[in-house]
């Protein structure tokens, strides 16, 4: 999925929400240290600058070049690019080495990654005792029922180019694979549902819906998601261009240690 996130970096770097700063304060009151996190996916930063609020060091990754090429800049968070050509060892010894990281997230990504690959790693590199990984992920945002039955068409147009893996988000996360002991923050199975809001105009709407890989992926195939006439269906159903408008979205996150 990198190719497709590397084209559109400066249109994610734009349009994400930012999440809550209650998010990280509940998470870091999890780890007794806060010498160490690490941001795996970190796309444009928006949760590594959050977590750097509370950890001495944030190691941010993605495999995307073009992601950490437009990331937030923060004096305590250390951007770099990890192919996936690079080996476990290799990662581990990046990071920190192993039982050097105190909390490790995941924001909107762990969907993409090879699973038992990446859980070995965040095995690895946790600290034991003490160390939580979380992991959240959020659904397309909803305005009214107007704006979101034609926001289902311009779904439905993209769902052809949708990767399978966009079933966990589907689902929120409820069946994805979380091999991690329970710290009170959702568990396998069980995710913990949270409220996310934002306020957008018009062409933040735009621009987020042209971040989305499928949006990428679709052109590549000759398919313009964003024609002249969903664009103006999405805007008659908005209103007018500069009006600012709530969207909510609904957001799950599941949080654990290391089973020992």
């Amino acid at each position: 999925m990198a190719v497709y996130y590397d084209r559109q970096a400066e249109a994610y770097l734009n349009a994400r929400p930012m999440y809550p700063s209650e998010w990280y304060s509940k998470l870091a009151a999890l780890t007794p240290n806060r010498t160490l996190a690490w941001d795996a996916g970190t796309g444009n930063g928006q949760a590594a600058i959050g977590v750097a609020e509370h950890y001495d060091q944030v190691i941010a990754t993605d495999s995307s070049e073009g992601q950490i090429k437009h990331a937030i800049p923060h004096p305590k968070v250390c951007y770099v690019h990890t192919p996936l050509s690079m080996s476990e060892d290799e990662l581990v010894s990046l990071i920190g080495g192993e039982g050097s990281v105190d909390l490790v997230i995941v924001a909107v990504a762990v969907h993409w990654f090879d699973l038992p690959s990446f859980y070995s790693v965040v095995n690895r590199v946790l600290r034991k005792p003490g160390g939580v990984i979380a992991v959240w992920g959020y659904k397309n945002f909803t305005v009214d029922p107007i704006f979101d039955s034609v926001m289902e068409r311009y779904i439905d147009t993209a769902r052809p180019f949708f990767n399978p893996n966009i079933r966990y988000i589907n689902d929120s996360y409820c069946t994805l694979p979380f091999p991690f002991e329970s710290v009170g923050i959702g568990s396998e199975g069980n995710p913990l549902m949270l409220e996310l809001t934002q306020e957008l105009s018009f062409d933040g709407v735009l621009k987020e819906l042209s971040s989305w890989s499928v949006f990428s992926k679709a052109k590549q195939s000759g398919v313009d998601l964003l024609s002249e006439g969903m664009v103006k269906e999405l805007q008659s159903a908005w209103g007018e261009s500069s009006l600012i408008r709530t969207v909510n979205r609904k957001a799950f996150m599941i949080a654990g240690k290391p089973r020992i």
